[in-house]
């Protein structure tokens, strides 16, 4: 039974060389002039999480660069720690064979484990760390209140419970089947993200089907779709447009709806998103909070709506909302005037080119930030509306098949959360656990309808 085994430190399998620590270079080692457009990926603290690292925000060095802090390469099967910062201290992330050869970030500390060894197995390690009491462990143990800090120390003093390895093995195994499914969502959610992006951008940036029946190509669309499209381009104070669009902004098919509601209005269970749980660049809003001991205003929001951290350092923070909720007032929440706009308004403010217009539009020194009332006035080439109805119903599905996808990875999650306690105490057996897992599994793709 896993209640067979025994407790150790991670500071005591240091010591018997099982495992070992290192922080991250100090920021003197690292320099503006040392990031590159392309070059050898550094993780930052803000690329761990969920014993994931995200690669839509890792920095690149060059390569001679990284050569210099050649102690700090990482291998598959280290764990990093984002050792700073309110949200992200204590977080963990898996180094896997995609990042073999990165650089650990400044805020960061590497754990190695010794795969060789027969006492601790590192991927049964990383889910112990990952589950939420440990994060919570460690975020109580940091040292800062401002700018909570992790160092090795304090890592060192983690109490690990250690069944015997073979129980070890096979709790990992089971669980990393439910990351798995996770997994396959995200990936799921970007190819949907993917291919809703390169429609817009065809459609209303490049104007690819125009241009083909202007230049007498085939569009490779079916002709209800390609009837909606003109054969030819007009000036326009824009530059050129398609024929029978109209130039206006932002204002015309989207708003600013200003819901504020009090802290004592906002209910515990209620979602709360913050900067924090925003994903960076990309829509798939999959993290939030709770309204419990929430003690300033903050705007409700509703599915579906689309939400923008306005603060600079926080920009290409926009995600479609997958509930209803709250949010701080850092965020910007829109709405399209109808349902028709929906898709057109969503990937003009995901794109980049939006975000550098709201970038340049910020006011402020130390935290500079956007407003509606600068938003609204973006620069559009308004199609015929029933066209932006053609696009909207072609982008709502992948929007909803992302949105269902982040709800059966929470609950997957909270699955996998839940039974990691119970299996390394003895309460549970894997073999228990994994008929459990089959049905939950199979309830989850009944309720999205796979």
């Amino acid at each position: 039974m896993a209640g067979e085994g025994q407790q150790l430190s991670i500071g005591a399998l240091c010591d018997t060389g099982i495992a070992d620590l290192q922080t991250g270079p100090f920021g003197s080692q690292l320099h503006a002039h040392d990031y590159v457009d392309d070059g050898v990926p550094v993780v930052p603290t803000e690329a761990i999480r969920g014993r994931q690292i995200d690669h839509s925000v890792l920095p690149r060095i060059t390569l001679a660069k990284a050569q210099e802090l050649e102690r700090h390469r990482l291998r598959s099967g280290d764990i990093l720690f984002a050792r700073r910062g309110v949200q992200a201290t204590g977080h963990i992330g898996c180094v896997r064979e995609a990042e073999d050869g990165f650089i650990c970030g400044t805020g960061a500390i590497r754990l190695r484990v010794d795969r060789r060894n027969d006492k601790v197995d590192p991927d049964y390690l990383s889910h112990v760390l990952a589950d939420p009491v440990s994060v919570q462990w460690f975020k109580f143990h940091a040292i800062g209140a401002t700018m909570p800090n992790l160092n090795e120390g304090i890592i060192r003093s983690f109490p690990v419970s250690l069944p015997p390895i073979d129980e070890q093995r096979a709790i990992a195994h089971m669980l990393g089947t439910l990351d798995d499914k996770i997994e396959l969502n995200r990936r799921m959610s970007e190819t949907l993200e993917a291919m809703a992006r390169g429609l817009f951008k065809s459609w209303f940036v490049d104007f690819d089907p125009v241009r083909a029946k202007a230049e007498g190509r085939d569009p490779r669309l079916p002709q209800p779709l390609a009837d909606l499209f003109p054969a030819r381009f007009v000036d326009s104070d824009l530059g050129e447009i398609p024929e029978g669009w109209e130039v206006g902004t932002l204002r015309d098919v989207a708003e600013h709806p200003r819901r504020g509601v009090k802290p004592s209005k906002i209910k515990p269970e209620t979602p709360y998103i913050a900067l924090e749980h925003m994903p960076r660049r990309r829509i798939a809003l999959a993290d939030w909070g709770a309204g419990d001991g929430l003690e300033s205003s903050k705007f409700e929001f509703r599915r579906n709506e689309i939400l923008f951290g306005k603060l600079r350092p926080y920009f290409h923070k926009v995600g479609v909302a997958p509930v209803d909720g709250v949010c701080s007032t850092d965020i910007v929440v829109v709405g399209a005037k109808s349902k028709s706009w929906f898709g057109f308004v969503l990937g003009h403010m995901s794109s980049g080119k939006f975000v550098d217009y709201a970038n340049a539009n910020s006011t402020g020194t130390k935290m500079p930030r956007t407003s509606w009332a600068d938003m609204a006035q973006y620069d559009l080439a308004l199609p015929p509306h029933r066209l932006a109805t053609a696009f909207s119903s072609l982008m709502l599905p992948a929007v909803e098949g992302i949105i269902a996808g982040i709800h059966q990875s929470r609950t997957l999650a909270a699955l996998r959360d839940a039974l990691l306690p119970k299996l390394v105490s003895g309460e549970l057996r894997v073999n228990d656990a994994e008929k459990f897992i089959e049905r939950a599994t199979a309830s989850c793709l009944t309720q999205r309808g796979e």
